[in-house]
């Protein structure tokens, strides 16, 4: 089997459950197609650099995914026919990385920093 990973990009109309739904969709195509999804991460609602489809922002996802050619195949064509679905982009890759992505590791490590932070930091930042 092939490894992939696979990113898509829907529009910013839908919420954050509806996006989720369409990575539970995915996903489901993958294992009916004898794969496995190794990794989903959602990245939420961002910027979009230039306007695609007359959309300025876009809710992200990353899946790692383990399956058969015509498995992935199956699931591009399903996300052509989905209107929800502006971009994605498909890449073979040697091996998954199974490790959060470094916009993830990031916004995890802001979360623990600001957990770390003292009352007493915030008042002489404030002062």
């Amino acid at each position: 089997m092939a490894l992939y990973e696979h990113t898509v990009m829907t529009r910013q109309d839908i919420s954050a459950q509806q996006a989720e739904a369409l990575n539970d969709t995915i996903k489901d195509l993958i294992v009916a197609g004898g794969g496995t999804v190794a990794k989903i991460e959602y990245w939420g609602l961002r910027n979009l650099t230039y306007r695609v489809k007359k959309n300025r922002k876009a809710h992200y996802s990353l899946l790692a995914i383990d399956c058969p050619p015509p498995a992935m195949a199956e699931v591009e064509r399903q996300l052509g026919i989905n209107e929800d679905v502006l971009r994605w982009l498909t890449v073979r890759v040697e091996e998954l990385d199974l490790e959060l992505s470094p916009l993830l590791a990031r916004r995890e490590r802001e979360r623990e920093r600001d957990r770390e932070r003292t009352p007493r930091e915030d008042a002489d930042v404030a002062a």
